[in-house]
Formats: C-alpha cells, sequence, structure tokens
C-alpha cells in the first residue's frame, strides 16, 4: 500500500511540473515534505529534500530543452534513505534519487513527443472544443501515468540498489551530510556564475553561504 502511495505521489507531482498548476509544489524541498509525511518521518524527507534542492536548482526547466525531473528524484531518494539502516544510506539514496531524476528526463521528452501525435493536426479541419477538451485531458492523463510509473520504478529500484550496498562506510552521519553540501555547493556556485558571477550578486553569495551554514547545523 505504501508503494502505491507514493507512485500516485510521484504522478500528481508530475502535473504540477508542467502539466498542471505549476505551483512549486513539485520543488524537492516541498516534495520532500510530502514524501515524508507519507512514510511518517517528515524531517528526513526535508533533509533530502533540501540536499536535492541544491543540486537541482541550477537545472532550468526553459523551453523544449530536457532538463532532471526533481519531484521524481526526491520521491525515490526519501523512500530510499528512510528504509537505510547505515550512515552510507543517505548519500546512496541522494545518488540514486539523482540519477532517477535524470531517466525521468528522458521519459518527459518521450511524452512530449507523444503529445504531438495526440494534438489534432491543422488542415484536417477544426476539432471542435469536444476534441480539444479531449485531447487536452488525454495529455494530462498520460503526464500522471507517466509520472506514476516512473516514480514506481524508482522506488523499487532505489529500495534495492540502498539495500543491497553493504560494506564499511569511513564517515560519520555528519561527515556524509557534509560531503552532501560540498557537492551541493559546488552547484549552487554554477548557479551564481549564470546569474551574473560574484562581482555582481556579491549579495546574493554572502546571503547564501549564510543560509547554508544555518541549514547545515540543523541538518
Amino acid at each position: 500500500m505504501e508503494i502505491v502511495q507514493l507512485s500516485l505521489l510521484g504522478g500528481l507531482l508530475a502535473l504540477d511540473g508542467t502539466s498542471v498548476g505549476q505551483f512549486m509544489v513539485s520543488r524537492p524541498l516541498i516534495a520532500g515534505l510530502a514524501v515524508g509525511w507519507v512514510l511518517g518521518d517528515p524531517v528526513l524527507g526535508v533533509a533530502v529534500g533540501a540536499i536535492l534542492e541544491l543540486y537541482l536548482l541550477v537545472s532550468f526547466p526553459t523551453g523544449g530543452s530536457r532538463f532532471p525531473e526533481g519531484a521524481t528524484a526526491t520521491v525515490v531518494a526519501v523512500s530510499a534513505a528512510v528504509v537505510a539502516d547505515s550512515p552510507a544510506g543517505l548519500p546512496l539514496a541522494v545518488a540514486v534519487g539523482l540519477v532517477w531524476g535524470q531517466l525521468a528526463g528522458f521519459s518527459v521528452t518521450l511524452m512530449r513527443q507523444l503529445n504531438s501525435r495526440v494534438v489534432p493536426e491543422p488542415g484536417r479541419g477544426h476539432p471542435g472544443a469536444g476534441g480539444i477538451v479531449t485531447a487536452h485531458l488525454g495529455a494530462v492523463a498520460m503526464d500522471f501515468a507517466r509520472g506514476a510509473v516512473v516514480t514506481l520504478l524508482g522506488v523499487l529500484a532505489g529500495r534495492a540498489v540502498v539495500g543491497a550496498v553493504h560494506g564499511p562506510w569511513a564517515l560519520s552521519p555528519a561527515d556524509s551530510v557534509g560531503l552532501l553540501l560540498v557537492g551541493g555547493s559546488a552547484s549552487m556556485g554554477i548557479l551564481l556564475r549564470d546569474l551574473g558571477g560574484f562581482r555582481k550578486r556579491k549579495t546574493l553569495f554572502v546571503a547564501g553561504m549564510a543560509l547554508g551554514i544555518l541549514g547545515a547545523r540543523f541538518l
């Protein structure tokens, strides 16, 4: 039943990405809270979501470009981190989530290609209001089904990978979180450069560094 709930949640979050609303609830920070709440550990969900937000904030879903699907990555990462019983669990869960987010991005591209076949072609007469509504609802339903299926496979794969990897891990839980934050800082550096660099965004850099240090203490 838990897997079904996560799949349905993944489908709903996928709709927020493009098809319906775009209310930003599919961002990793919010999605992590939702997944953690479903799994009974909202604190872990927020922690994983915050880490993934650092990695994925640099990806701008603009135009027809392919980008990782943050909502799917978050559902997979949080669900894998919940079942982890070692300090290596959190880094592995985040890594699996990031990889699966990239794979989910490919599924978005395939869905766009499928949508081009659903839309009535010009020159074949006007489909009417009913035809347009049917085509639109069909595309929304396909996006929901895509998100649910991709999430289901990701949750199963993520938990299998994290559960199967055993062995010594040199870092403590706190050091593991620090390692993840270092990687996220590199991503934030790329974002800062895209926004104009340090010379133009000194205040943003200082504020971000202060918030990062504060956030690391809570994590």
